[in-house]
């Protein structure tokens, strides 16, 4: 799933390390989130949109990635 915690989290002048510590995950956790390797949970989405001051909606890209779901539905068609 795309996000955009990377862009916030370098806006911020976070590191991985920083952003992990405020959110009680891993660095690697923050690292696979922001190479599309991992989709948060939503409790940990609330957590960082609430670091950034942005809706879980914003950091999660909801609009768009539910725009590429239902384009993968609508070739299956």
């Amino acid at each position: 799933m795309k996000t955009k915690v990377k862009a916030l989290r370098t806006a911020a002048g976070m590191t991985q390390q920083q952003l992990a510590e405020r959110v009680h995950v891993s660095a690697r956790t923050v690292i696979s989130i922001e190479k599309e390797q991992y989709s948060p949970s939503l409790m940990l989405a609330y957590r960082m949109a609430e670091v950034f001051g942005v809706t879980v909606e914003e950091l999660c890209c909801l609009r768009e990635n539910r725009e590429m779901e239902d384009r993968k539905y609508e070739d299956l068609s």
